[in-house]
């Protein structure tokens, strides 16, 4: 294994570093992973990007995930590590991929939080795996196939009770 080696700050790193930490969320003593995810689904909502037209989810997701790559990247120059627990912005966006088979509602929103939460945490096969890709491509990657797997067995829950 390769050992971390940090590169130094670079112009805008203070302002992608805003960002990266989710507004600052990142900081949360206790579970900065869990407080930066709680503005996911928000996030999602927002942008009506649940489910109402796939296509633009998918297309809001994968802008998304290659802007997180830059911005984590400056996260890991400013914190110097590999991937500090700061860097909550992976978390934030996951949720376009939790809910991209079915609606937000008050219900998909508490079980799609959880299952993304639990995928994040424990990081089954292969989610642990993508942790070695370099850089804010690991950092994102990880939580993007999270939250694909955690969307799958949300869809399936929300069509088994449809």
């Amino acid at each position: 294994m390769k050992e971390f080696a940090p590169s130094p700050p670079r112009r805008f790193d203070r302002i992608w570093g805003v960002l990266a930490t989710g507004l600052g969320t990142g900081y949360f003593p206790r579970g900065p992973g869990t407080a930066g995810s709680l503005l996911g689904p928000p996030l999602i909502w927002a942008l009506g990007a649940d489910n109402r037209d796939p296509l633009y989810t998918v297309v809001c997701g994968v802008v998304a995930f290659l802007i997180g790559i830059p911005i984590c990247n400056a996260g890991i120059r400013l914190l110097q590590k590999k991937d500090p627990p700061q860097i909550v912005y992976d978390e934030i966006v996951a949720f376009f991929w939790v809910y991209l088979f079915t609606p937000i509602n008050p219900g998909t929103a508490v079980v799609g939080f959880l299952l993304f939460r639990v995928f994040d945490i424990f990081k089954p096969w292969p989610i642990r795996r993508l942790e070695w890709l370099p850089r804010g491509l690991g950092v994102m990657a990880d939580d993007a196939l999270a939250a694909l797997m955690a969307g799958g067995v949300l869809a399936l829950i929300w069509r088994s009770l449809g």
